[in-house]
């Protein structure tokens, strides 16, 4: 069975070829990337495959058993039909099975809905695809906050507007053993699986970096509006948008779920504190 994850130049892309070759080797795997050089590392064959290029992946799904579909990263409205590219280029190829990189959230109520929403639409197509799929929708990664840890400790807070609300981060490791398993066990098949870990509120994940860290973070809640104004400052429109709107779903209970995390990998997924310590170790390395 010859396997492609897109994206592969991708965190998750990457941690999700690294899983799937401790699997079932490296020649049963392929990665695609829109800057294949940037893949290089991962030693295994990369092919060309840019989201907006049809043609492109008609190429690189030649020979292709089955797919992981990472979302791609662009506005929300350009999504649906990239995703619609890949998929239909899937279908051209003969590609037996789909396995979709989604998101937890709300379509409706945040600024972050705009991309929910559009996940949604590309997890109807992969439904309606024709082919065998499964689904995942990811919880918020945990990483970025441990790469912002040095911001926390010059402000001395983790400063956000989610309040009390609670979040099942998740971190790419494990969405990769999640991953893995999705892509290899036909038991998985026609299902849709939340992936995150345990809920906690932002209080708790500073007392869990303060004790990982030995640092002495307090959390610090700022209204909704305040928080995009900050973050647009710092990041731009776009971007600074989707942050804020990612903190006030969290504040909304959004990202409050069960977790299939179980289900799909056969084991629980890995407690608040283990996550973070391994995420540290791990960029410690430089991994």
């Amino acid at each position: 069975m010859k396997i492609a994850v897109t994206s592969a130049s991708g965190k998750l892309g990457a941690s999700i070829v690294n899983q799937l070759t401790k699997e079932v080797g490296e020649n049963q795997v392929k990665g695609i990337a829109r800057t294949p050089e940037k893949a290089n590392h991962l030693g295994v064959e990369i092919r060309k495959g840019d989201y907006n290029s049809r043609n492109q992946f008609n190429e690189a799904l030649k020979g292709i058993d089955t797919l992981l579909l990472v979302s791609g990263m662009d506005h929300p409205e350009k999504r649906i039909q990239q995703h619609r590219n890949v998929i239909e280029a899937a279908k051209q190829n003969g590609v037996k099975k789909i396995v979709y990189t989604s998101i937890i959230g709300d379509e409706e109520n945040t600024a972050f809905s705009p991309i929910v929403k559009s996940n949604r639409q590309t997890e109807k197509d992969v439904q309606g695809s024709g082919l065998l799929w499964a689904i995942g929708r990811n919880g918020i990664y945990i990483e970025p906050d441990i790469e912002y840890i040095d911001h926390y400790i010059e402000d001395g807070e983790i400063r956000n507007c989610a309040g009390e609300g609670k979040c099942t981060y998740t971190s790419r490791d494990e969405l990769a053993m999640a991953y893995t398993q999705m892509l290899l066990k036909d038991e998985h098949n026609g299902h849709i699986y939340n992936l995150g870990g345990k809920p906690i509120t932002q209080q708790e994940l500073a007392a869990i970096i303060n004790e990982v860290y030995g640092t002495q973070l307090s959390y610090h809640q700022v209204s909704v509006e305040d928080y995009r104004k900050e973050r647009t400052a710092a990041l731009g429109d776009f971007i600074g948008t989707v942050i804020a709107g990612i903190y006030e779903g969290i504040k909304r209970g959004v990202n409050d779920v069960p977790s299939d995390f179980e289900k799909a990998t056969g084991r629980p997924h890995q407690a608040p504190l283990e996550m973070v310590k391994a995420v540290k170790d791990r960029m410690t390395k430089g991994l």
